[in-house]
């Protein structure tokens, strides 16, 4: 069986799904959102970049709690109500890596959980990269 992720330090499943799931040494993150971990709002507004802070900090929460961090990210994929706020998200995405970057997907949807703007889910691994 795998193992599944559930932590105080990102926001709680709204749906039918965990936080992550192990696989061997692979974590297969939830597409995470706008919430409050502590509320359990959504946070920016609206605005695509400040959602993306939250939606990065979320990630780093749930990274954390496992012992991991943004560097154990092998793959990101990035949902977005519309790719034209490609260049706001892409700059507060890339400011949480240090030099780094993971493989990525960059796709424009036409609707998400909460009405969100963005939401980005990531592959981690627990080996040494």
């Amino acid at each position: 069986m795998n193992r599944v992720v559930s932590t105080d330090k990102g926001p709680a499943a709204v749906g039918a799904y965990s936080q992550g799931v192990y696989a061997g040494p692979f974590l297969f993150m939830s597409g995470q959102i706008a919430l409050d971990p502590v509320t359990g709002k959504m946070v920016g507004n609206g605005d695509p970049a400040a959602e993306t802070v939250q939606v990065m900090k979320n990630i780093q929460g749930v990274l954390d709690s496992q012992g991991m961090t943004m560097n154990n990210i092998v793959k990101a994929v990035i949902y977005a109500a519309d790719i034209r706020d490609f260049k706001a998200i892409n700059e507060v995405y890339k400011s949480f890596f240090d030099g780094y970057f993971p493989a990525r997907c960059f796709v424009e949807v036409g609707g998400m959980a909460l009405d969100a703007k963005v939401e980005i889910d990531v592959i981690a691994t627990t080996e040494k990269l």
